[in-house]
């Protein structure tokens, strides 16, 4: 009998890897949990990516098995996934939070998330969140989010 050694990188240097695999799994484990999530927001795949998985495909299999236990909507949010991934040390991004930005954080998620859904169109997304296209299209350009890159969105990107 032949072996052959495979040399299969870590998932940290395997970032397009994560996103099918967070997708495989959430898939996964909305069944298995009688849950209809549909999507991970921008957010959290962010946090997915800047993580260092040292546990590779089965860290990140967990993660997201644990988030759609506490996802109580149909999007993963960054506050579903494991503190491990939500602290400032592991990701060296260290700041002083105030709830302002807090706000704004949560708030800026949510435009992402409508805009994400109504695939880049503002008025649908204001009426998603209940607010005015004019509202909207401040915060937007507050936020400095770029509605176009939501127009060819589908869930292959996730």
């Amino acid at each position: 009998m032949t072996s052959f050694t495979i040399f299969l990188p870590p998932l940290r240097e395997r970032k397009s890897d994560i996103l099918l695999l967070a997708d495989h799994f959430l898939q996964k484990y909305s069944s298995e949990h009688d849950k209809a999530i549909l999507r991970i927001s921008t957010p959290a795949i962010d946090m997915l990516t800047a993580y260092h998985f040292p546990g590779n495909v089965r860290e990140l299999e967990n993660v997201i098995e644990r988030a759609v236990i506490a996802c109580d909507s149909n999007v993963i949010h960054g506050h579903h996934l494991p503190p491990t991934l939500q602290t400032a040390e592991i990701s060296d991004t260290v700041t002083q939070l105030t709830l302002a930005s807090a706000v704004e954080a949560f708030e800026s998620d949510l435009i992402q998330d409508a805009l994400k859904s109504s695939r880049g169109n503002v008025a649908r997304a204001a009426k998603m969140l209940d607010s005015t296209e004019r509202i909207l299209g401040y915060k937007i350009k507050k936020y400095e989010i770029d509605p176009t890159r939501f127009k060819k969105w589908t869930r292959s990107n996730i």
